[in-house]
């Protein structure tokens, strides 16, 4: 896996990360020709929750690319998120990204809310 980066990685991408994400640019105008942003917001029942979105490079974001895939992460979200697993999972309770992160005190019943 040929990984470049400008700062120092601060997640780690699957291979269906990376297939998943080569494939939302190529079906999604809106995705195409821009980076997956990572990042943590206030919210959810246990106080974080995970977003992800398609998006430009922004000053402070810490960036790192991947077999093709850019990843962006802005300065905060990449404390809380330093050493993450990013996965995306497809079973019979449904399909997404998932974030295995190291830094979890906490998380809801779903998954999608942590305390950090």
């Amino acid at each position: 896996m040929e990984t470049t980066q400008t700062q120092a990685p601060v997640v780690t991408l699957t291979p269906a990360t990376i297939a998943k994400v080569k494939e939302f640019q190529s079906k999604d105008s809106q995705a195409a020709g821009k980076a997956m942003r990572v990042f943590l917001e206030a919210g959810g029942c246990s106080g974080f929750q995970y977003g992800f979105t398609f998006d430009a490079k922004k000053e402070g974001d810490h960036e790192m690319t991947v077999d093709g895939v850019t990843v962006l992460i802005d300065p905060q979200s990449a404390v809380q998120l330093k050493g993450s697993v990013i996965d995306y999972k497809e079973d019979i309770g449904g399909e997404g990204f998932s974030i295995q992160n190291p830094n979890v005190k906490k998380s809801c019943g779903c998954g999608h809310s942590v305390e950090i």
